[in-house]
């Protein structure tokens, strides 16, 4: 079982900054709501930046070859032949 942290669920917080981002596009807000609207939004957009950073480093631990840790660039091409 994984272990439990205090890391962001990345789906949820990129639905709730989409629904933010809608939203602000529709320009029925005030002033005062798209700026706390735009507040927001650049909290979600570090917490989804963060656990993609983390995620990249959890993938390039998994690729580690002879001792050094090496990002490997993903190929979608490659799973195909």
């Amino acid at each position: 079982m994984p272990k439990k942290t205090n890391s962001i669920n990345f789906e949820k917080t990129l639905a709730e900054l989409e629904q933010l981002v809608a939203k602000m596009e529709k320009g029925d807000l005030s002033l005062e709501e798209s700026l706390k609207y735009f507040e927001r939004g650049i909290l979600l957009t570090k917490a989804c930046q963060q656990a993609l950073s983390e995620a990249e480093q959890k993938v390039s631990i998994l690729l580690d070859k002879d001792g050094k840790s090496e990002l490997e660039p993903f190929d979608q091409n490659s799973n195909n032949e």
